[in-house]
């Protein structure tokens, strides 16, 4: 079985899935993808100490957003569960001696759903959450590693978040802030030379502190980081802004050959 790709996506709202461009940039990415026999996500909108496993069941979604059209709500999912990969993080978080418990009644939230939408709108591959338990950069890259090696065992590994997410200084579309774009394109540069190193010190980054507010929807992506090797092949199927101030970048590493 050849090794699965990893992959940071910028999630957006549920706006995203009205925007033809970036619906069909979704699209395309997932049709590209070789296809999965799970799907792991880290979400932004799930944080935890330890981390928790969510359901391994198909359950109702989590609609965490509040104030869009009635239509957004009746949005749904239905995706197996993923009993079967929910066995193998526990041996690897054991194995690891990473600390984690159990929510088997918790669905899935917008950081899972909304990008699935786009990338496997058949919703026919199991679906398994795990919480994002730390916002220690050296803690995310040592939970990375210890999930990598579901890789070769067909598993999709999904971090979810933004890399530029602040909800207070919002700019007209088509219009970026220059302090988003700095970060953006700082970040963007340090992922292709696999700077790890000055990744770890995002916080000093320029446009860092009007960017990236609060962490949550950045760490994620440390995550993924840490399930890859270094210098593996890394490219970003989706690029732009949402109203100014939220990256769409996303980033795949590996190729599953």
């Amino acid at each position: 079985m050849a090794r699965m790709p990893v992959m940071f996506i910028g999630h957006g709202s549920p706006l995203t899935l009205e925007q033809p461009q970036r619906l069909l940039e979704w699209q395309q990415w997932g049709t590209n993808l070789p296809r999965p026999q799970a799907i792991l996500v880290i979400s932004a909108h799930w944080e935890t100490r330890p981390l928790m496993i969510g359901t391994a069941q198909t359950a109702p979604l989590i609609y965490d957003f509040y104030g869009f059209p009635e239509a957004y709500y009746q949005l749904n999912y239905p995706a197996p569960g993923a009993s079967a990969l929910a066995s193998r993080v526990r041996q690897q978080l054991l194995q690891a001696g990473i600390a984690f418990g159990e929510r088997p009644e918790r669905g899935w939230d917008h950081g899972v759903w909304i990008p699935l939408l786009g990338l496997y709108p058949q919703a026919d591959i199991p679906v398994l959450q795990i919480s994002l338990p730390s916002q220690d950069v050296d803690e995310l890259l040592a939970l990375g590693a210890a999930l990598a090696p579901l890789r070769a065992e067909g598993v999709l590994i999904m971090a979810s978040g933004l890399i530029t997410h602040n909800l207070r200084q919002w700019t007209p579309d088509g219009v970026v802030a220059p302090w988003a774009r700095a970060f953006d394109e700082w970040l963007a540069e340090k992922l292709q030379r696999d700077d790890r190193q000055a990744l770890h010190a995002w916080a000093s980054a320029p446009g860092a502190n009007e960017s990236v507010p609060t962490p949550e929807h950045l760490l994620p992506l440390f995550v993924a980081l840490g399930a890859t090797e270094r210098h593996e092949v890394m490219h970003f199927p989706v690029t732009g802004f949402e109203f100014g101030s939220f990256s769409h970048r996303s980033v795949q590493w590996g190729t599953g050959e």
